[in-house]
């Protein structure tokens, strides 16, 4: 089920909301969302819900283990068991079609003529999000950060709440705890002219933008061996736009949702193509994966305490990590890489670079970036070479998207992505310039829906 679609804003969004409002209590809330999570989850394919419901029950145990024993050698049982078995499900669901086509492209490069049959798994949507979830909570918990709740709705609304379960933001217990114990005292009007306002402006981002400018990359990245290299170079640019509002505008869309249920779901975006180095854009983009890819992983593996050596070791860690956690795809490893080399070159060389006018940095991280999303595109190493080739030996000629039809879309995204406020920076104060500025951005939204078939967020892959 899509936030931007009929199903969910005329008959999921109402029927939940208004149960949910209904009853009094925090744990029949509890058990509601509990419930609609499942349902929201199982509208793709129900069967996936059981492995959903096994990760939580053995994460919700691991935490009540925390709770009954003080032995280090227990609680770290209780740590190991449960992360181990998140991640094995993970690694299956996720990498183990992607392992046997490394495993025999490395046999045949030694010789060998194996061939390792794929085992076509299909890849349960949000499985890396609520993984997640389940592991902070059992490491938070492990490390004393949070208590683990003894209430089992409790802990199963937060990891199927839906609002966040299948592409994020990626909350930490700890970060949505109070909101969740006082769920039972939440005043309906406390925040829900917030939430349906950013609701709103995520669905605009999404439909109006993302979803305007796919027109434009999905054909041209498809015939990419056709492109020039004013092509590549303006395809990239939808691209790289293209994406920020599509999963801006599912996260502003997910933390509006919460606010409707008194929930303060994280923001995830701040204007990361305003970002002056790239230590500032990682601050800036999907900023609760970089947030937990800091605390779980850089600071574990030494971070900056221990010499300047380790510190880039750790940075490439935590970033060819981070870059195989998107996709089962060495192109994943490689923008990870790209980074990881990054940010260690800013930290050597911050010095030389803060001086720089910002709005120099500004457009040369944009750039920078913007290669990157060659790799992060590319479906293979092949199609990531033909495309840095074509942007950097240039060609004559023109193939690539309709500059007359392109031009107006890709200008709005960069003034507002690269110049303008982001939605969080928006006031959304009750007014009536602003009711009918809503109001016309939803029925602008609501026609492109209903005209043409609901498209998927990017990040549903990940």
């Amino acid at each position: 089920m899509l936030f931007n679609s009929i199903v969910f804003i005329f008959v999921f969004l109402p029927i939940t909301f208004t149960v949910f409002w209904a009853l009094r209590t925090s744990q029949s809330r509890y058990v509601w969302l509990t419930i609609t999570g499942y349902v929201f989850y199982g509208y793709w394919d129900a069967r996936f819900t059981l492995l959903m419901a096994f990760s939580t029950v053995v994460s919700y145990f691991a935490g009540l283990g925390f709770l009954k024993w003080s032995d280090p050698h227990r609680r770290r049982l209780c740590l190991v068991i449960p992360v181990t078995v998140d991640l094995l499900l993970l690694g299956y669901f996720k990498y183990a079609d992607f392992g046997l086509d490394t495993a025999q492209e490395i046999a045949h490069c030694l010789g060998s003529d194996i061939q390792l049959p794929p085992l076509n798994i299909i890849l349960p949507i949000g499985i890396s999000f609520y993984t997640f979830h389940t592991i902070s909570y059992i490491v938070d918990s492990y490390r004393g950060v949070i208590k683990p709740t003894r209430n089992f709705f409790e802990f199963s609304s937060y990891v199927s709440l839906f609002s966040q379960l299948v592409a994020g933001p990626i909350v930490r217990f700890r970060q949505i705890e109070a909101d969740l114990e006082a769920i039972g005292h939440a005043s309906r009007g406390r925040w829900l002219y917030l939430g349906i306002s950013m609701f709103v402006v995520g669905l605009v981002e999404k439909v109006i933008i993302a979803d305007t400018l796919a027109a434009f990359v999905d054909p041209a990245l498809a015939s990419y061996g056709s492109l020039s290299t004013l092509g590549a170079w303006m395809s990239m640019l939808c691209y790289s736009f293209q994406l920020y509002f599509d999963f801006s505008g599912y996260s502003t869309m997910a933390v509006g949702l919460g606010y409707m249920f008194g929930l303060r779901i994280p923001q995830n975006f701040n204007s990361p193509y305003q970002a002056l180095d790239p230590s500032d854009f990682w601050r800036r983009w999907h900023i609760s994966l970089s947030t937990c890819m800091r605390d779980y992983l850089y600071i574990p593996f030494g971070g900056s305490r221990h010499g300047i050596s380790r510190t880039y070791v750790s940075l490439m860690l935590t970033m060819l990590i981070g870059g195989l956690w998107h996709g089962a795809n060495w192109t994943f490893v490689v923008w990870g890489a790209y980074h990881g080399i990054l940010l260690a070159a800013y930290r050597r060389w911050a010095d030389v670079w803060d001086p720089v006018p910002a709005r120099v940095r500004q457009v040369t991280v944009f750039v920078l970036v913007l290669i990157g999303w060659v790799f992060f595109r590319s479906t293979d190493f092949g199609m990531a070479a033909h495309m840095l080739q074509v942007m950097f030996l240039p060609t004559d000629g023109w193939s690539g998207p309709s500059v007359a039809l392109v031009t107006v879309p890709l200008v709005l995204a960069a003034s507002w992505a690269m110049a303008g406020p982001n939605p969080f920076e928006l006031k959304y104060s009750p007014s009536g310039k602003r009711n009918l500025a809503l109001a016309v951005a939803f029925g602008a939204a609501l026609a492109i829906i209903a005209g043409t078939r609901s498209s998927p967020f990017l990040y549903f892959q990940f």
